[in-house]
């Protein structure tokens, strides 16, 4: 009877390169959030992956950057910790137009590579943008020199193109062991987590730059079982000025968050939800 496998593996790289929406793709269901704003992952997210004998165990860290506060060195410290702890580290860039790794790559790569006892993968997304497909070749043979790499898989996580390759690069690198997970969960968070999140999400991408990252949603009321799922929450924001931002004239924005929100919400449930927010 053939051995049972289950492994971690890290995804890491520099913000907006495409780790949430590739965790997304290998689900294939949009349980991470995304945004344009750096730094929309704040928190390690496991998504779980179980094909008949091996479980993938795919974990979204924060993008590893220059951090400017402590918001930004615990995520850092997050990021590279999943790194160090994975069986597989996938390390996440994106086509550019000079072939190579990027300054800012070359020495977030460093960074991991000199704590790293797994094999490192490299990952180059948004192959979609590239007008034709040779345009690849320059560029691989180029990252191919940048260091010794377990596999490298250029891919679009947007348009779920060679998603299947990523999986058969890292399927040989994960060790023999039971499943960490049942085979039919999709994540380690709980749900509350993220209906958190999605509330997160809509403030992100509706008001961009105008509230920055120090919003926090807590949940102060869950009871999903019922035939109408109750959630009462509460937004945080960093400034008193930032609250109206939030609420918007006449309640308009806030009401905007928590519809949208609340329509992800009921996808995840699969049910009718009363949504409750405050600031």
């Amino acid at each position: 009877m053939a051995k049972t496998r289950s492994g971690r593996i890290a995804i890491v790289g520099r913000p907006n390169v495409g780790k949430s929406t590739l965790l997304n793709a290998l689900l294939g269901e949009a349980l991470a959030i995304t945004s344009r704003h750096p730094q929309t992952t704040r928190d390690s997210i496991a998504g779980i992956v179980t094909r008949k004998k091996t479980q993938f165990v795919f974990v979204d860290t924060p993008g590893m950057h220059q951090a400017k506060n402590k918001l930004g060195v615990h995520m850092n410290a997050h990021a590279q910790g999943e790194a160090d702890q994975a069986d597989v580290i996938a390390f996440m860039t994106d086509v550019r137009r000079e072939p190579g790794l990027s300054p800012e790559d070359q020495e977030l790569l460093r960074r991991i590579a000199q704590n790293a006892k797994s094999p490192i993968v490299l990952l180059l997304n948004k192959i979609d943008k590239l007008t034709e497909k040779s345009e690849l070749f320059p560029m691989l043979a180029a990252l191919g020199e940048a260091h010794a790499f377990a596999a490298i898989v250029p891919l679009s996580a947007k348009k779920k193109d060679n998603v299947e390759a990523f999986l058969k690069a890292v399927e040989p690198f994960i060790p023999e062991g039971p499943f960490a997970f049942d085979a039919e969960e999709l994540s380690d968070k709980p749900t509350r987590f993220f209906v958190a999140e999605y509330v997160r999400e809509q403030i992100l991408r509706k008001l961009r730059d105008e509230v920055p990252h120090g919003v926090a949603v807590v949940i102060e009321r869950f009871e999903e079982e019922r035939k109408v799922a109750q959630i009462e929450l509460v937004i945080h924001v960093d400034k008193e000025s930032h609250k109206g931002i939030v609420i918007g004239k006449g309640g308009s924005m806030l009401k905007s968050i928590g519809e949208d929100a609340r329509a992800r919400v009921e996808r995840l449930l699969g049910r009718q939800v009363n949504l409750k927010t405050t600031v």
